[in-house]
């Protein structure tokens, strides 16, 4: 889906920058072309200085969305998903990063999560990104407490893993 979506853009490397900023994000477009997250509006001119273009391409992006039927469903239905990564070393959280070698294998997310419930791991939050809109999708998995190297170990082992970071 994602290379679809960049492919109407392929003319425009400007534009495809919002698009994967919009994604990234988790931003929407609403009726009136304006970029938005809930109901709060997002200054077009922050969105292009941001990733480093014109505020006009922030608009000519958004007319195009509303011009494509397919694009105006997917932009105006993107919410964006509180992430406690952020707030990980805050709140004394662990951050377990998994990069796989084919992140549309099935069973990776229940295999880790797996492991971990095993070992007494508390998983508060697990977060997927999609292979169709990142290049190199990883599976994060937030915890209450530190995972221990035998626990790590096992993951690691794991025939799907290519590698893990913690933070």
């Amino acid at each position: 889906m994602f290379d679809e979506i960049m492919e109407k853009f392929e003319g425009s490397p400007s534009q495809q920058a919002v698009i994967r900023l919009l994604l990234e994000r988790g931003f929407s477009v609403n009726d009136d072309g304006r970029v938005v997250s809930g109901g709060i509006e997002i200054p077009n001119t922050g969105i292009a200085r941001e990733i480093g273009v014109d505020r006009r391409v922030v608009d000519s992006t958004t007319n195009v969305i509303l011009g494509d039927d397919e694009l105006t469903r997917i932009f105006q239905n993107i919410s964006q998903v509180p992430s406690l990564m952020d707030l990980a070393p805050v709140l004394d959280l662990t951050v377990l990063s998994v990069e796989v070698a084919d992140a549309e294998a099935r069973g990776i997310v229940a295999t880790v999560a797996a492991i971990l419930a095993d070992h007494g791991v508390s998983i508060r939050q697990t977060i997927s990104e999609d292979p169709e809109f990142t290049d190199e999708p990883r599976l994060y998995l937030i915890t209450d407490e530190e995972i221990h190297g035998d626990v790590i170990t096992e993951i690691r082992d794991l025939e799907f893993v290519r590698k893990i970071e913690l933070q």
